[in-house]
């Protein structure tokens, strides 16, 4: 089997908003909110690999933990000859825990980061010459669906990390819904979801001492220097995470640190001290409470894995 990447150009160009377009909207919103995708360029995606590093940052180690122990039962439940989509692929760490149980026939990884996605997809093209390779660009939150052609005897999403929680409970009920929709009949998704847990646990995983995730929140207003030619300064602005325990979320923002402005195309978005930009929303969820919202998207539980300290839970679904 050949090492290359089959790339696949599904980014919406001129058909959808761009990047500009979509923070001239937020900046002049009330109140200011932009789409955490929006933090992944080539530097937000590094930094969220190194946020995963943090001793704070309990998701990615107790995901991977679950993986590496389910990773036979849930090869057991896809089959053979399967297509595995990664949702958001990143570094493609912990498909990688997957990949050997499962022996996929094809691999697709879709990320709205393009250099990364393309590096990612490489490094597994070559450390399994078994595996053909495929790499989607684009944003799946908008456009969700298979390039011709790519096809498994099943087809299994994964959305690894807690991404789901991205979305609002209403907002991830429709993207389970578009997701049904966009696979074949009786395709499954692996998901996982994080867990509702101390407040105190949750908050110090958004605040890290080291201050990696306070770059990576900054970094969305350089990242507007940089692409779009913003007059920005990024020191003015300070990172704030906290719980909503009503909401049962973690709310990320930018806060600004004093009166000031941001300008961009000659439009002016003026700040006042204390004013927010609202970055992220990180739903949490109980068990139950995931599994009856993919219910209500048309699918079926099959199984979860939860670690001993009930932080993280990964489901399966099915839509059959």
């Amino acid at each position: 089997m050949s090492t290359a990447v089959q790339f696949h150009d599904q980014h919406p160009g001129e058909a959808g908003p761009s990047f500009r377009d979509e923070v001239i909207q937020g900046l002049g919103a009330t109140p200011k909110a932009l789409s955490p995708k929006h933090f992944y360029d080539e530097r937000g995606s590094r930094l969220f690999e190194a946020i995963c590093e943090q001793p704070e940052y309990y998701l990615t180690r107790t995901e991977e933990g679950i993986l590496s122990r389910a990773a036979d039962e849930i090869a057991a439940r896809v089959g053979p000859d399967s297509l595995m989509v990664e949702l958001g692929s990143g570094a493609s760490r912990k498909v990688r825990l997957l990949l050997e149980a499962m022996r996929p026939r094809r691999y697709l990884g879709m990320d709205i980061s393009r250099d990364f996605l393309l590096q990612s997809t490489r490094r597994l093209a070559a450390d399994y010459p078994w595996l053909e390779v495929h790499a989607a660009w684009g944003d799946f939150s908008r456009r969700l669906e298979l390039p011709p052609g790519i096809e498994g005897r099943r087809v299994v999403a994964f959305f690894p990390g807690s991404s789901i929680g991205n979305f609002t409970p209403r907002e991830a009920e429709a993207f389970l819904a578009r997701l049904r929709r966009a696979l074949p009949p009786g395709s499954g998704a692996l998901i996982g979801v994080d867990l509702v847990k101390d407040q105190g646990i949750l908050e110090a995983a958004y605040n890290d001492a080291a201050g990696v995730t306070a770059a990576f929140n900054l970094n969305l207003l350089a990242r507007m220097r940089r692409e779009l030619g913003a007059a920005v300064e990024v020191d003015a602005f300070r990172h704030r995470a906290f719980f909503n325990a009503p909401a049962s979320r973690i709310e990320m923002y930018l806060e600004s640190r004093q009166r000031q402005a941001i300008t961009l195309d000659g439009q002016r978005f003026a700040f006042e001290q204390g004013e927010t930009l609202h970055t992220e929303n990180s739903c949490k969820y109980s068990v139950a409470g995931f599994q009856a919202l993919a219910a209500r998207a048309g699918y079926r539980s099959r199984a979860v894995w939860c670690d001993d300290e009930a932080l993280f839970s990964v489901h399966y679904l099915s839509s059959d």
